[in-house]
């Protein structure tokens, strides 16, 4: 039997750690509209397929701010996220998600667009950060339906927002609380 080795455990956590920052990243900056922190996700050399835009960061994450930035909203769910080392720096996972985007159809009213999938991932550790290195997106299912978004006129709903106007950014408590 192998003696444990809790140097290589808190190394294993710490990468695992690191490698789920970088995904939520992603997201995150995918439906703040913050395209630092979509960015912050990669390697300077990453290469992103997912099917309308594949190329590096450089080139993907201003092709996600602008399909997304048109939309009226966004919002993405990351579900489990698994991570298998290949190497002392390198890692292979998958993370599923499903994503909501509101859309506006031909007619002008609003829509509901549903995709779901998983990302295909390769992470690297370079100058000691695990971002993602190679991604490609797999779509497993999508769905489109008129929308009825009458429950944000409502008084007191507090709505998600963009472009550092969302209260997670801006975080301005009541006075007092």
């Amino acid at each position: 039997m192998a003696a444990f080795d809790l140097e290589a455990e808190v190394r294993d956590l710490a990468a695992r750690r690191d490698i789920n920052a970088a995904v939520q990243r992603y997201m995150r900056g995918l439906d703040r509209l913050d395209p630092e922190l979509q960015r912050s996700a990669f390697h300077d050399d990453a290469f992103v397929d997912a099917g309308l835009s594949a190329g590096g960061p450089y080139e993907f994450v201003p092709f996600c701010q602008q399909l997304l930035g048109d939309m009226g909203a966004s919002h993405h769910m990351l579900g489990q996220v698994s991570i298998e080392f290949t190497g002392t720096d390198t890692a292979n996972g998958e993370c599923y998600f499903q994503a909501w985007h509101h859309t506006t159809g031909e007619d002008g009213e609003p829509r509901d667009l549903f995709i779901s999938g998983r990302y295909i991932d390769e992470y690297a550790c370079k100058n000691g950060e695990w971002r993602i290195a190679k991604r490609r997106l797999i779509t497993d299912w999508v769905t489109d339906h008129p929308a009825d978004h009458s429950f944000f006129a409502q008084p007191g709903i507090h709505r998600g927002s963009r472009r550092g106007e969302d209260f997670s950014d801006q975080r301005d408590w009541p006075v007092g609380q």
